[in-house]
């Protein structure tokens, strides 16, 4: 078919954005934070509400959105605010006994320091309504719904997008970088030749949306933001949507035809008592446990889960997109803008693709065991023989459910090991262990974070008074970086060289820790150089903007 101009679509972006979920939008946002001219391209024109998927937004992402200015207007909207319940039970039904439970699950629960943003328990069509918002309040952004990429081509100098609308009619846009966040069925990927390696589970799984009055005035145990029902009629897990009457809820072991044509039964096994419900969606699937190839191709890069699928139990996976949203657009924005060199968007995969095959292994330990595998006799039994069933129970639940609900060490302790743009520390040197780490967090006397303290491009943590800027801050200004100089004060500057074996921290825009050490290195510049991915002796190429 061949192109034609529309008139509401721009002839040229710095960047477009294949795919208007939630990695898409935040990949819109941090570009768009930026200066960068972003056109998200996404074929619905309204956000679905039908189908929740992912409920969990882990303190990663919430410390993403506090830097966005978000975080407080998710949580505004948010149907299950963070007091309400912080509790995953474990259960023969809703109406049953109590086989186990976990406290302070996800992140919901402060601890101290640590972060600076508990968890949330949202639906995800809530983050992207927050988001479809931010986007179209950032003035260089264009949401053009109702559209979707159909082609890709590339040169050394420009990506060219056909853009079709839902009349068929199709338009050429040109950009500097392009970037799918189109999902499983990408058709960036397909178009730059990635492919998915990996496999799939072998059980289906039915997940549904159900309206039930009442159903709250008969649950045994208390909120909960997840219940596991372990019974033979309905192994399951249940969540609640909102405070009212909407439920989410995935059935283990059901493939589409059986999960509908049960899926009232499921809901009376669930609840362990006949119910009013009505199912207003149904959403079956199987898990995947996939990895692309390849992530990019010249200037076409891939994020989300057009890049990686993992099984979503401990809710890793559109954080994990976010994750890549964040990384690659403060390198697309820093390359875009001038200040830094093409080898930091050579570090993308390099970063990310440890990260995201972490999270596969760690969603797939986390799914081996299910309410199916917990299946016992005697649970609901009032016996010496149920107690024994339910303290056995309760004890193989503990064992092997809790990295799933205790899973900080894994959202907030990745450390990126290798990258052309994290200068290699000297082996046993103290304080190495944090390069590429996220930045230690604290709050400050006045009860600020030292997160909102940092700059949007490079920070330099200053640990005291006598620690020394001066080489570190000619070095960026003669490369034309950003640099915003945070000096810490005495009392506080001490505890955080103790925790950081160093008085100076170079901070990357993502929070990560860029380089450490007591004075800055012989060769300042050199420092500067592989941080910002600019190779010696080369001069920054800057694609066109315009």
């Amino acid at each position: 078919m061949p192109s034609v101009y529309d008139e509401h679509l721009p002839r040229h972006v710095q960047v477009l954005v294949a795919g208007g979920g939630p990695v898409g939008l935040a990949t819109a946002v941090e570009l768009g934070r930026r200066g960068v001219d972003c056109l998200v391209v996404e074929p619905r024109t309204a956000v679905s509400r039908a189908r929740p998927r992912c409920k969990t937004l882990n303190v990663r992402t919430m410390e993403h959105l506090r830097r966005w200015g978000l975080a407080d207007r998710l949580r505004e909207r948010a149907p299950l605010p963070v007091s309400w319940s912080q509790d995953v039970v474990f259960c023969t039904s809703l109406t049953g006994r109590e086989l186990s439970r976990f406290t302070g699950v996800l992140g919901l629960a402060p601890e101290g320091d640590r972060f600076p943003e508990t968890g949330q328990q949202a639906p995800q069509y809530v983050l992207e309504e927050v988001l479809r918002e931010a986007v179209q309040e950032i003035a260089p952004q264009r949401l053009a719904l109702g559209r979707k990429v159909v082609g890709v081509s590339q040169d050394d100098d420009l990506v060219s997008v056909t853009v079709e609308d839902g009349s068929g009619k199709r338009t050429v846009v040109t950009a500097d970088y392009v970037i799918g966040c189109d999902g499983p069925r990408s058709v960036v990927r397909d178009e730059i030749g990635a492919r998915y390696v990996g496999g799939q589970a072998l059980r289906p799984n039915f997940g549904m949306v159900f309206e039930s009055p009442g159903l709250w005035e008969h649950v045994a145990h208390g909120p909960a933001v997840q219940y596991w029902v372990v019974n033979a009629a309905a192994p399951a897990l249940v969540g609640p949507l909102d405070r009212t009457d909407t439920w989410w809820a995935i059935g283990f072991g059901l493939d589409r035809e059986t999960g509908e044509r049960e899926a009232r039964q499921i809901i009376d096994g669930l609840a362990g008592r006949p119910v009013e419900a009505k199912v207003l969606s149904t959403d079956p699937w199987t898990a995947r446990m996939q990895i692309v190839d390849r992530m990019r191709r010249g200037r076409v890069f891939l994020a989300g889960d057009a890049a990686h699928l993992n099984p979503p139990f401990g809710g890793h996976g559109l954080n994990t997109g976010v994750g890549d949203a964040v990384d690659l657009g403060w390198k697309l924005a820093a390359v875009l803008a001038g200040w830094a060199g093409p080898g930091v968007l050579d570090s993308y995969e390099s970063e990310r693709r440890p990260v995201q095959e972490r999270v596969i292994r760690e969603a797939t330990a986390n799914m081996r065991v299910l309410s199916t595998e917990l299946l016992v006799d005697n649970l609901e039994a009032d016996d010496a023989a149920g107690a024994q069933a339910r303290w056995a129970a309760g004890s193989r639940i503990q064992e092997t459910k809790k990295a799933e609900f205790h899973s900080l060490d894994l959202v907030l302790g990745l450390r990126i090991a290798t990258s052309p743009i994290v200068p290699a520390s000297p082996e046993g040197r103290e304080g190495s262990g944090w390069a590429g780490a996220r930045l230690p967090h604290l709050f400050l006397a006045d009860g600020r974070s030292l997160y909102d303290l940092l700059g949007d491009g490079l920070t330099l943590l200053a640990l005291g008074p006598d620690a020394s800027v001066t080489a570190v801050e000619k070095a960026a200004d003669l490369r034309g970086v950003p640099l915003t100089v945070v000096r810490l004060p005495g009392p506080v500057a001490d505890g955080y060289v103790r925790r950081l074996g160093a008085r100076l921290v170079l901070v990357r825009p993502d929070q990560a820790v860029a380089w450490l050490g007591d004075e800055a290195p012989e060769d300042a510049l050199a420092l500067i150089d592989t941080v910002i991915g600019r190779a010696r002796g080369g001069e920054t190429a800057v694609p066109r903007s315009s």
